[in-house]
């Protein structure tokens, strides 16, 4: 099977990542770090909301919770960067 780019559609070289790699500074890493958990924070607080009301819309709040807990692994994927490799 022939990896395709997926900008280019042409076959990858075995020496080449299908994915695009992006650099960021430790600072633009913390911002996205703060950003997320500033969103994680509000549904949080919507979650509580929902739940307190007892004719909350149920298919809502499901999702609201898995949005959070997407977001959770997204902010220890990102704090994760934070971390030096140390095999370099």
């Amino acid at each position: 099977m022939t990896r395709v780019g997926p900008l280019t559609r042409r076959p990858l070289k075995d020496d080449e990542d299908c994915i695009l790699t992006v650099t960021m500074d430790e600072t633009e890493i913390r911002q996205r770090i703060e950003s997320l958990v500033e969103e994680h924070r509000d549904l949080d607080y919507a979650i509580v909301q929902l739940v307190s009301n007892p004719g909350s819309d149920q298919l809502k709040l499901r999702r609201l919770k898995q949005r959070k807990l997407r977001l959770k692994d997204q902010i220890a994927w990102w704090e994760s960067q934070l971390i030096p490799d140390l095999g370099a």
